[in-house]
């Protein structure tokens, strides 16, 4: 049986920093139907130097006076605050997780119980990290974004050297500019990485909208993961490229639906179609009168609807038969 799809709302940072917007978040992905909220785990000082810039996108949509590290110890959950929302998502029903981005995250996030860990694009080259983070946790989600087959490779290696199981593995297929131009998501990578590594796949998406996740589902993915703000025009480094709570929601009744579209691959008639058989299909019927023991031809028959009678397959078996009885036009062929 094919498994469902895991649909992970990425709120990242869009809490901004405020722990009742990472709550009204957690709502609205529980509204949405997704099976994980997310967010990120992180100290600003041990992920940034006091000289680290921005990226473009972050220059647009934050203030130019700060620094990549002042921006980011807004966005800081302490750990009293990541204890508040586990616990305020488990009262509603919705799996919590979170990327962590430093050594002491990834302990923190062991220290709650967190059981599955997400390895964000940035840190895939960071072997300390990758090797604390098989540790730490026993199934892994590995984003990509920037990376190239190589980098995959070489993280893979990391993880199941320092023990993680290559099948609790599952890779995530991931563009890092925000938003993603369509021209730059090339999906069918994707398939690329499962295919040379052997590895379950998944798409971390940063495009404007819902329909390269969707499609994602449609070429195998096994996890989507998605930014979502409670709005696009908050300030913030992520909203204008998440999508609100309506979006989430249709990206979710989206993937649903194409999960029960592809089905499971046998070539068969459905429940819901058979019905239409008798009439969509034909017969082999008289083409006009026909009297008893005259010789069936293909100018005394024809083929039409219904197919209730003799299947127009056998129609070299009926030709030079005798008629047993009279026929009239249209009538169906006894055979």
């Amino acid at each position: 049986m094919k498994r469902k799809v895991i649909i992970i709302a990425e709120a990242g940072v869009n809490h901004n920093g405020s722990l009742h917007n990472a709550k009204l978040l957690i709502d609205e992905a529980l509204n949405a139907g997704v099976d994980y909220i997310k967010f990120q785990t992180f100290q600003a000082n041990k992920i940034a130097s006091k000289f680290a810039g921005k990226a473009d996108y972050q220059k647009q949509t934050t203030s130019s006076a700060e620094s990549q590290q002042d921006m980011l110890k807004k966005l800081e959950l302490d750990e009293a605050a990541h204890i508040e929302l586990i616990a305020y998502a488990q009262s509603k029903g919705i799996n919590f997780l979170s990327t962590a981005f430093d050594l002491d995250s990834i302990d923190l996030l062991y220290k709650l119980g967190i059981k599955l860990g997400k390895i964000p694009s940035g840190e895939i080259t960071n072997l300390p990290y990758l090797r604390k983070m098989a540790v730490a946790f026993p199934k892994i989600i590995m984003s990509t974004g920037m990376a190239d087959m190589e980098d995959i490779e070489n993280a893979i290696k990391a993880l199941t050297g320092a023990g993680t199981k290559k099948e609790d593995i599952t890779v995530l297929h991931c563009n890092t500019e925000y938003p993603t131009p369509m021209q730059d998501v090339n999906l069918l990578a994707m398939l690329e990485i499962k295919n040379r590594l052997g590895v379950e796949i998944g798409y971390s998406d940063h495009t404007l909208g819902i329909e390269v996740p969707v499609a994602a589902v449609s070429l195998g993915a096994t996890i989507i993961e998605k930014h979502f703000t409670l709005d696009k025009t908050m300030e913030g480094p992520d909203h204008k490229s998440s999508l609100e709570p309506a979006e989430l929601k249709a990206m979710v009744s989206a993937i649903r639906n194409i999960e029960l579209a592809l089905g499971n691959g046998v070539k068969a008639a459905s429940a819901s179609e058979l019905k239409n058989k008798a009439v969509a299909r034909k017969s082999i019927v008289a083409a006009k009168s026909i009297k008893t023991g005259e010789i069936f031809t293909e100018e005394n028959l024809t083929v039409k609807r219904p197919g209730t009678g003799i299947s127009p397959m056998l129609w070299d078996q009926v030709i030079g038969g005798k008629a047993s009885r009279n026929y009239e036009e249209d009538e169906l062929i006894v055979f």
